[in-house]
């Protein structure tokens, strides 16, 4: 398999996964904007775990424009990541209902530091595949925000059961910090 069409499929699946999201919203009954507001909730999660799959999508495409060559362990590494994206809408759609109630909010942190986990594998694999000179691991150094994500979410995951939204409140400021656009693979190896 090409570099190319890992990152074809890795575009489709995220496209759908974004596409099946949107398709949890009913129309209201009520013919008037005031019967968009019990919706507010569930548009709010939707927002949230949107921008988790874009900068999820941009991230992706920037590693792989670093990279030359790739092999089964990769291939192996990228699955393990989209299944955990794959996750996304049911954890966002359970999320937007449950009015911040521990057991949803739990996971979608669950589900947020997994897909995490399985991008810091999908990493790690393609550095080992690259070499630790290579545009990849230059660009990526010591991932500062790739382990702050995992600290924040973990501490997310312990507040859950306690006060749950601020465990929505530290998912809101993971996806701000990740906002902001990386310039690591820029710096490292041009704009792709």
């Amino acid at each position: 398999m090409t570099k190319g069409r890992l990152e074809a499929f890795g575009d489709a699946i995220i496209a759908i996964i974004m596409t099946i999201m949107v398709l949890e919203f009913r129309v209201p009954t009520v013919t008037t904007f005031a019967g968009l507001a019990p919706l507010a909730p569930k548009f709010l999660s939707y927002v949230l775990s949107y921008v988790f799959l874009a900068i999820y999508w941009n991230n992706h495409h920037h590693l792989f424009q670093s990279v030359h060559k790739i092999n089964g362990a990769v291939l192996w590494a990228n699955i393990h990541l989209l299944f955990w994206l794959s996750l996304v809408p049911f954890a966002t759609a359970w999320l937007g209902e449950s009015h911040l109630a521990t057991a949803p909010v739990a996971l979608y942190g669950f589900i947020m530091i997994m897909a995490a986990v399985a991008y810091y594998i999908l990493v790690r694999t393609l550095i080992s595949l690259h070499g630790p000179d290579s545009p990849i691991a230059l660009a990526i150094g010591r991932d500062f925000k790739g382990k702050a994500s995992l600290v924040f979410y973990a501490t997310a995951l312990l507040l859950s059961p306690f006060i749950p939204a601020a465990s929505v409140g530290i998912y809101v400021l993971v996806a701000a910090m990740w906002f902001i656009p990386d310039r690591r693979f820029e710096q490292n190896h041009g704009s792709s």
